[in-house]
């Protein structure tokens, strides 16, 4: 168990710093973790949808399909969280490169 939580925090890590870096791919990979737990990490649908939605935003067509699917299992308010999340994250200044319309 401590391995697969080290693996996740190193896959989130990683994934993270190429994300604000700018790379599309890394924004939809974290989507991923996020939505399926991938690699010992928590599902987090809140968490996967602003990062599918930042990836959409960007041009990323898998990005727009994985948020339309995952929005079907949401709130309203959960999916107003997520999107509030990805506005954060571009004002934050956090990502090179990456348009700022989430």
């Amino acid at each position: 168990m401590a391995n697969s939580l080290k693996s996740a925090e190193f896959l989130m890590r990683s994934r993270l710093a190429d994300a604000a870096s700018g790379d599309i791919n890394a924004l939809f990979e974290l989507g991923v973790t996020c939505s399926t737990g991938r690699g010992g990490a928590e599902v987090d649908l809140i968490e996967a949808h602003k990062w599918f939605n930042l990836a959409a935003v960007n041009g990323c067509t898998r990005g727009q399909a994985c948020r339309a699917e995952i929005s079907s299992e949401m709130s309203a308010r959960e999916i107003a969280e997520a999107q509030k999340a990805a506005r954060a994250w571009l004002a934050a200044g956090r990502q090179s490169g990456i348009r700022a319309a989430a």
